[in-house]
């Protein structure tokens, strides 16, 4: 009885093994990788916010400026003047989980001194972007920081009267700059400015680096905003806007930021993580 048992253990634990562990989905292997914005979170620690990224099975996160770090750290927030130490544990905290810190923003400088800081903690970090709105002035600084540490330049798009509303303003900015240097595109935001989504990301074709991926409802009257809702009930054709992309080729990072429901988002992210698998699936 005992040699049967070892054997069912053993064949057990042969066949837990034998299975992949974190399977790659049909769009990570084309290059297409969702992550978390934290600003999702915002009224949770960090803490608490990479354990509903680790709940949802996400494995990136983009970090807004300014995140409460919580548990251990207290009232430390994510920036770069965490010191060294708290550099490590944080990255270390994220990989215990999972997850990978891709980028931080949206991240407006102070004054033009402070971009060398914010690249170096990047680089420090282990991030691939800084989703970020730079003033005209800081262009030349900030291309040669991109340069020197290697790290991409994603460029939100706020409403106005933000500079970068509209992508045709980005562009202008951005002629002849490097390729590290392109767009966050909030689809969100576009719409809710009057902008068509999909003809947003059609301009700009090559110059995309990262996404605020949403969907949003319709405008009512009364409303302050369009707030959002589970992708593919809303009015920004999700399956159009992934189906541009794909024509594109684009590869990056689709951070959901979900700004409604803010005390607890998590099934309907799940709903939204789970239409974007559907229709991935389909596309590739």
């Amino acid at each position: 009885m005992k040699k049967y048992n070892f054997k069912i253990i053993i064949l057990l634990l042969t066949a837990l093994f034998a299975l992949p562990a974190g399977a790659q989905t049909k769009a990570e292997k084309n290059g297409w990788r969702l992550g978390m914005q934290s600003y999702t979170f915002h009224k949770f620690s960090l803490v608490d916010a990479l354990e509903k990224t680790k709940e949802l099975g996400i494995k990136n996160i983009e970090i807004y400026p300014g995140h409460k770090l919580g548990g251990q750290w207290g009232d430390k927030v994510f920036d770069f003047n965490l010191d060294a130490t708290t550099q490590r544990e944080i990255k270390g905290l994220a990989a215990s989980k999972g997850i990978k810190i891709v980028g931080c923003g949206v991240y407006v400088a102070e004054k033009s001194s402070d971009w060398e800081k914010m690249f170096k903690f990047a680089k420090q970090m282990d991030m691939e972007f800084i989703t970020c709105e730079p003033a005209h002035e800081d262009w030349d600084l900030v291309e040669r920081l991109a340069k020197q540490y290697n790290i991409k330049v994603s460029v939100h798009n706020h409403p106005k009267p933000s500079e970068y509303w509209t992508p045709d303003n980005l562009l202008k900015a951005i002629e002849g700059r490097s390729s590290l240097i392109g767009s966050c595109s909030d689809v969100g935001h576009w719409r809710r400015e009057g902008l068509d989504q999909i003809e947003c990301l059609k301009k700009l074709n090559g110059r995309i680096i990262s996404l605020h991926f949403k969907d949003i409802a319709e405008k009512k009257a009364g409303e302050a905003e369009q707030h959002d809702v589970i992708w593919g009930t809303g009015i920004l054709d999700v399956k159009k806007m992934l189906k541009e992309l794909k024509r594109q080729n684009f590869k990056g990072v689709f951070s959901i930021e979900y700004e409604y429901n803010w005390d607890n988002s998590v099934p309907d992210i799940k709903k939204c993580i789970d239409y974007f698998n559907q229709v991935t699936d389909g596309l590739f």
